[in-house]
């Protein structure tokens, strides 16, 4: 709906850049971060194959996604004949272009692999879109609908937040199977939504459980042509389909309990993880009192089987005792609290009241947007240490907005988001290297940034909602914990401190991936995936550049004031911040907790590294002697043909606390 075709059918876009300014670009490299760390990543991650085999170089990248943006501007004011100036557009294309090359803003990784692609005007925008949030308050009404849900917009590699509300609101029904009907499982999106639906309904005592036929799935290591990428195979899929069949079989109606739903949840999560081309992470949320759902991850046999897939948060609420989650919090950093009635009742938290949320019902699995039901939402980083202005970031500010109001201009395929997304127009205009903007201009320099930047943020949403003729965003201001993307442009991701001066940063691939073997022959550590049997995990020492402080040089107590700053002066939708403590810090959990509930919205926090019981964390603190050790035999990276990964963690939600 938004391509336009030539006489001989090919499909073309309405906008497209200048070759003269292109050719500027050509042949020619940003600068990228951490040591051309940044252009590995890019590389392995967001750089599109072409036609002739090749994967994209980042000035290609850059006209796709540009080229996309205002693409899908023009085309919405032409169908609402709003008056459009291609030469004006140009000037403005060209500037967002530049300060994309100078890494100055970034679109989120998802913006960076499909902006711009065919996917986006024929199945709309979802692709695009970050995070989601879906209720089970109603499976009374239609019990697969929430699930089904997270396994498509999972499959198009969204983040999905979820909660327990459906608990005890219907009864799992003995399943009758039956050897005389078949389901053959068509090789789609759909098609494998659909077969899961089967199981849900079956559950409910809806129908019978036939017997399931994979034969058109295609077989893995096949190329999927509309999300890019390489097929998975059926393999994920049956074990799914015989994973649920165990966990809701029962020999009498039994209501459903939160363990039920959060165990659906991660069965389909980890699906869609080991399905080569796509990769999601989840939030489950609970009640204070459901000991069940706080329980969930002392299974360490299910937590290793299904239920490392997502993360784990309570519904807080101001005044609360926490004091029965210390313990846990300390062993293993969950549970996570948000607290939805501040969500619901503030904007920023410096501000009034303005219930502009009250619909909302959740958070999406890095918590750093509010969501209502079936909401999902687009996020954008700037990097606010990359400016030696306040205009100057004021500037990249109007092109990383216009980025996320532009992608609320196109529906997804699923009508129920539709009526949502079009009412709330949400965004989350993003910062990364907060702590090093903190260190390059002061705090109070930089929260006055954040106040005025706000400010500046609202006046241009008056402006281009006015023109586009749609409603202000109800929210637009959020910190992203970002993840690779973050890595392009040599940044710390989103208010988190660098680990140490000296690191290794571990990256995660399809083991099909063409860039593996030369990562090898250049002498770095590769080794099999603890949490996926497709993946292989890569180790890159890494020497952080401007170095100022490290996690470990501060407090619980600064991580605490610097999440209640940007939820005071930038935020309006949250801030994600995973708060890393020390082990003589534990005592000081509670206190933290109860000083600050009524200045954030949300939070969590994280033990040590070395005891949190996690393999294969994406940060690991090093010495400079090991530093110095481990890169003593590395040798030039030498990248060139198909270098694309089909399938990475990182690509897609962007989480670093969505990684483990």
């Amino acid at each position: 709906m938004f391509l336009s075709q030539t006489k001989d059918g090919r499909k073309i876009r309405s906008f497209t850049l200048s070759e003269n300014f292109l050719s500027e670009f050509k042949g020619k490299q940003p600068k990228w971060g951490f040591n051309n760390l940044g252009y590995l990543v890019f590389k392995r991650t967001y750089a599109r194959q072409l036609e002739d085999g090749q994967t994209e170089e980042y000035w290609q990248t850059c006209q796709r996604v540009i080229e996309g943006v205002y693409n899908i501007q023009k085309q919405h004011c032409k169908t609402l004949s709003i008056p459009w100036d291609d030469r004006k557009a140009q000037t403005s294309a060209q500037e967002m272009f530049l300060r994309m090359w100078q890494f100055k803003f970034l679109p989120p990784g998802r913006g960076l692999w499909a902006m711009g692609t065919d996917l986006i005007y024929t199945k709309g925008s979802a692709a695009l879109n970050n995070c989601a949030f879906v209720t089970t308050e109603n499976i009374d009404t239609n019990f697969a609908e929430p699930f089904l849900f997270l396994m498509d917009m999972s499959m198009y590699g969204v983040g999905v937040g979820g909660d327990c509300k459906g608990a005890g609101k219907i009864k799992l029904q003995p399943m009758v199977h039956t050897v005389e009907e078949t389901h053959v499982v068509e090789d789609s999106r759909e098609g494998w939504v659909a077969a899961v639906k089967v199981i849900l309904d079956a559950a409910i005592g809806k129908c019978k459980v036939p017997n399931f036929d994979y034969s058109q799935v295609r077989p893995k290591g096949a190329p999927i042509k509309g999300f890019g990428g390489i097929a998975s195979g059926p393999g994920p899929l049956e074990d799914l389909i015989k994973s649920l069949i165990n966990l809701l079989q029962v020999k009498q109606p039994t209501p459903i309990t939160s363990t039920h739903i959060v165990d659906i949840f991660n069965y389909i999560g980890k699906c869609v993880v080991s399905g080569g081309v796509r990769r999601t992470a989840e939030i489950m949320f609970g009640d204070i009192d459901d000991t069940q759902f706080i329980d969930l991850k002392l299974d360490k046999e299910a937590l290793y089987d299904r239920r490392w897939a997502s993360n784990n948060s309570i519904f807080a609420t101001a005044g609360m005792d926490y004091e029965p989650f210390i313990d846990r919090i300390a062993t293993n950093g969950e549970p996570g609290f948000i607290w939805l009635d501040h969500m619901k009742e503030y904007g920023r938290m410096s501000e009034p009241k303005n219930n502009k949320d009250r619909r909302a019902m959740g958070s999406n699995p890095c918590s750093e947007q509010t969501l209502e039901d079936h909401e999902l939402c687009c996020l954008v980083e700037t990097f606010p240490a990359h400016h030696d202005s306040f205009d100057d970031y004021c500037r990249t500010l109007k092109f990383a907005y216009l980025y996320g109001k532009s992608v609320t201009l196109i529906p997804t395929h699923n009508l129920k988001t539709n009526a949502v997304m079009m009412r709330n127009r949400r965004i989350g205009t993003s910062m990364s290297g907060i702590t090093q903007a903190i260190s390059k201009l002061g705090r109070y320099e930089f929260l006055k940034w954040c106040d005025q930047g706000y400010s500046f943020i609202k006046d241009l949403d008056k402006t281009y909602s006015d023109w586009l003729c749609i409603p202000r965003s109800i929210k637009m201001t959020s910190v992203k914990p970002s993840g690779t993307v973050s890595l392009l442009a040599g940044s710390t991701p989103g208010i988190h401190y660098p680990y140490s001066e000296y690191y290794i940063r571990r990256i995660r691939m399809q083991d099909s991936s063409p860039l593996i073997q030369p990562c090898i022959d250049a002498g770095y550590k590769v080794e099999k995936d603890a949490y996926a049997t497709d993946t292989v995990v890569i180790e890159f020492p890494v020497k952080s550049d401007h170095f100022d402080k490290s996690v470990k040089d501060v407090t619980i107590w600064e991580q605490f004031q610097n999440a209640s700053d940007m939820q005071a002066y930038w935020a309006d939708n949250q801030v994600s911040i995973t708060v890393s403590f020390k082990h003589e810090e534990a005592k000081h959990i509670k206190t933290c907790l109860e000083m600050y509930e009524r200045k954030l919205k949300s939070i969590s926090l994280l033990p040590p590294a070395e005891d949190a019981g996690y393999k294969q964390l994406p940060y690991e603190q090093i010495s400079k002697l090991d530093y110095q050790e481990k890169i003593k035999n590395i040798k030039p990276l030498k990248l060139s043909g198909n270098t694309h990964d089909v399938a990475t963690e990182d690509k897609f939600c962007d989480g670093d606390t969505c990684t483990i």
